[in-house]
């Protein structure tokens, strides 16, 4: 009968296990460290990316807000003369050419269009998370201040028709047009003299009625303009403290 031997398998002490424990516990906590460095590089690299890319946005908002502002001011500035006129006097007393240029401010309107696509694009991916927590909740606000005007633009559109269905039944058509183009000139070379040339001529009006003067009033005066005019400071200065947040952290002067 065939005896097999086993072979003599030698024993390993406790030090030899411990270092193969060791050394395969150090293998995969430095590929752990490895990837974690590689993912926070490439967060990084992703975040400098977007940050530049909401710069540009920050800077297309801010040169279309001071557009805003200053038309906003002048028609709300003009807006509050013609309530003040009517307040003192019956629309017949009044020069027919102020209350065509006081009147013509009644119909402004601009709509303010954030430049919003890298914000909606990293919201929707998460992509916010990239960002540290502050600048992140600033980038957050600055979109909830946007939101806040485009909302008090949408509540005043009905107004808005309503203004100038009333406005056609006051103001002839073709001095409206002549108070307007003189309106456009202004905002492009801030030159008066057209303006009081105009308030100085006797354009007719449509109707002398004050009820229908003061349904007018009453619908202008609903549209809170300076309300546009406040929202849309707060979102200038909430994009200023977020650009300068975004210079510091990833030096977008450099780029």
């Amino acid at each position: 009968m065939e005896v097999h031997h086993h072979p003599n398998v030698e024993k390993k002490s406790f030090k030899e296990y411990f270092l193969e424990f060791l050394m395969i516990f150090l293998a995969v906590t430095m590929g752990f460290f490895a990837e974690n460095i590689r993912e926070n590089f490439t967060e990084h690299e992703h975040a400098n990316t977007f940050a530049g890319s909401i710069a540009k946005d920050l800077e297309a908002d801010s040169a279309q807000l001071s557009s805003y502002l200053s038309y906003y001011s002048f028609a709300a500035t003009n807006v509050d003369t013609l309530m003040i006129l009517l307040s003192h006097s019956d629309p017949q007393n009044i020069p027919s050419g102020k209350l065509y240029w006081y009147g013509l401010f009644g119909g402004a309107l601009r709509i303010f269009v954030p430049d919003d696509a890298t914000f909606q694009q990293m919201k929707n991916t998460g992509s916010l998370r990239y960002f540290k927590k502050d600048i992140a909740l600033d980038i957050s606000k600055y979109d909830r201040f946007c939101r806040l005007l485009n909302e008090t633009e949408n509540m005043q559109s009905n107004v808005y028709s309503e203004v100038r269905k009333l406005r056609a039944q006051i103001f002839d058509f073709k001095y409206n047009e002549i108070a307007n183009n003189i309106a456009q000139s202004f905002y492009a070379k801030k030159e008066r003299t057209r303006i009081d040339s105009f308030i100085n001529t006797k354009p007719p009006l449509l109707s002398y009625d004050k009820k229908t003067f003061n349904e007018y009033v009453e619908l202008v005066r609903s549209r809170f303009m300076r309300r546009n005019i406040q929202y849309a400071d707060s979102i200038l200065a909430q994009g200023s403290i977020l650009m300068q947040e975004l210079k510091q952290e990833y030096s977008l002067e450099n780029q």
